[in-house]
């Protein structure tokens, strides 16, 4: 029997454990699964501190999208702790001006108590066309959005908004890597995973037919099949 591997999710902005409710079972085969809390702190480097003490000594660690810059966070400040990395519907990049000053506002109606209104706008960004109008995941999404909460989501923003470009450590990450776009993604679309496969050695790139930026809701099975298979590489 193989040694137990531990695994950690981080989840993406607004999101919560649920995001990743269709993948735990599978790799809870594998070792101790944790989502861990990105709520608690208002930058990227406190963040991952606050993951770091409460992880593994070593693990698997997944990210999807605002998860993913946490995941750079953490393999700066403890990169001998992660024995593999997922990361999915991210980029190394950091945020463009225009990006930040739409965080700006969204934080804005945030704490006036309007967060609702933030998910409702931002949603058909955030999935496939197609399922736009899908009743099941929306009520996640908003389920995800109230479990994150107007303080924890601003703290969530500002964090995002000050992280750092990732671009230059690429080529220094040497462990099993997948990286993991839906190919219909507007936030973080496929041009930016292939940026990061192609600076990671050896990194596997895979692209999700039929789904947007929140892939582990959108298309669970195949997302899962791809986690194992990085698992098992």
């Amino acid at each position: 029997m193989t040694e137990p591997l531990a695994v950690v999710l981080i989840p993406g902005l607004l999101d919560s454990a649920r995001l990743y409710a269709e993948q735990i079972p599978a790799l809870w085969r594998f070792g101790p699964v944790t989502v861990a809390d990105h709520t608690r702190d208002d930058s990227m480097a406190g963040i991952a501190r606050r993951i770091l003490a409460d992880a593994p000594p070593r693990f698997a660690l997944a990210g999807l999208s605002m998860g993913g810059y946490v995941a750079f966070e953490i393999l700066r400040q403890a990169p001998a702790r992660v024995v593999r990395l997922a990361l999915l519907d991210t980029t190394a990049r950091p945020d463009t001006p225009e990006q930040s000053a739409a965080r700006r506002a969204q934080m804005a109606l945030a704490a006036a108590g309007r967060l609702a209104e933030v998910l409702d706008a931002a949603l058909p960004r955030l999935v496939h066309h197609a399922r736009r109008d899908d009743a099941a995941l929306r009520q996640v999404m908003a389920l995800m959005a109230q479990e994150v909460g107007a303080e924890g989501f601003i703290r969530q923003q500002q964090a995002t908004m000050e992280r750092s470009d990732s671009r230059p450590m690429l080529g220094g990450i040497r462990v099993p890597t997948l990286v993991l776009v839906g190919e219909a993604d507007e936030l973080t679309p496929p041009e930016r995973a292939a940026e990061m496969a192609h600076g990671i050695a050896g990194a596997r790139l895979v692209s999700v037919p039929h789904c947007g930026h929140l892939s582990t809701l959108e298309r669970p099975r195949e997302v899962t099949q791809a986690l194992l298979a990085w698992l098992q590489a």
